[in-house]
């Protein structure tokens, strides 16, 4: 496992291997689709191993808290970086994001993001990183407006 260099274990880059089950459905608890650790963009490594050929779902912090079927409508099968425009330090966020297009060889990137103002900069930022890694990669912009129904 990669240690990030603040240190600490709750960093540690961890891949989550889920079974196909309908198990919690049945009890009606509705299962994790996190497939990955760390999910931060500020804490993800940007090779990690979990972003190799994958589906991207780069997403606002509050959407997942918003959407309550962001796990199930969003999240399932994709690996996973959030952040918060507004109140993240960005500065590193399109360097980050350009490298892990370019290195992981991401196949698609979902961006999620609130309908208010200030969301809309998460959205700028993966655009701009994607016209800096010089690949072409299918791009998909979901609004999840604050009632947590989606927009588009």
């Amino acid at each position: 496992m990669a240690n990030l260099g603040c240190g600490c274990p709750g960093s540690m880059v961890r891949v989550i291997e889920r079974e196909e089950t309908n198990s919690a459905a049945a009890v009606g608890q509705a299962p994790s689709e996190l497939r990955q650790w760390p999910v931060q963009l500020h804490l993800v490594p940007p090779t990690a191993p979990y972003f190799r050929n994958a589906d991207l779902l780069v997403s606002a912090d509050c959407v997942a808290f918003a959407m309550g079927s962001f796990h199930r409508d969003l999240l399932k099968g994709k690996a996973v970086a959030i952040a918060c425009p507004k109140l993240d330090e960005t500065g590193a966020y399109v360097d980050k994001l350009a490298t892990i297009f370019r290195e992981g060889e991401v196949k698609s990137i979902t961006v999620a993001i609130m309908e208010v103002p200030c969301c809309r900069g998460l959205d700028i930022m993966v655009k701009q990183a994607l016209a800096q890694s010089g690949r072409d990669i299918p791009l998909e912009t979901v609004i999840v407006g604050i009632d947590g129904e989606r927009r588009n």
